[in-house]
């Protein structure tokens, strides 16, 4: 996986400790997603689990601002099933103001992870977690 801080540093102008925690938070939130489906990118990738394990607690109160506002507007406006896909977003986002790192960095972060992991893992690979990470 330095392969991927490598990217996101060069890519993103983020420090080394930034990348690994960042990409561990979103990995982590792909696992939470995918549940047992995660399995097959534990394998295809066995350093995501060491990543996973960098991320910071991530917290919806570290995200700051009008976002706690914000997410809960969204989720009255999407009803019971967008809910917890904005619980996910909120936690993302606490967990990488926590990192200082804006919110919008969550999306940066997406493309490269994937664009950087396309020689190490299969097409199918790249579309659970492309669908997870969305």
């Amino acid at each position: 996986m330095n392969e991927l801080i490598k990217a996101l540093v060069s890519q993103l102008g983020v420090t080394d400790d930034q990348a690994a925690k960042g990409s561990g938070l979103l990995f982590k939130a792909a696992k939470e997603r995918l549940g047992g489906d995660f399995s097959a990118i534990e394998r295809a990738l066995p350093d995501v689990a060491r990543l996973i394990q960098k991320a910071p607690a991530a917290s919806a109160g570290g995200a700051g601002g009008g976002l706690g506002g914000m997410l809960g507007g969204l989720a009255s406006a999407l009803g019971g099933g967008g809910a917890s896909r904005l619980g996910s977003l909120a936690s993302l986002a606490g967990g990488f103001a926590s990192l200082k790192l804006s919110p919008d960095m969550i999306g940066r972060f997406v493309p490269v992870i994937l664009d950087t992991l396309k020689s190490k893992a299969g097409p199918d690979i790249l579309k659970l977690l492309a669908g997870a990470l969305k």
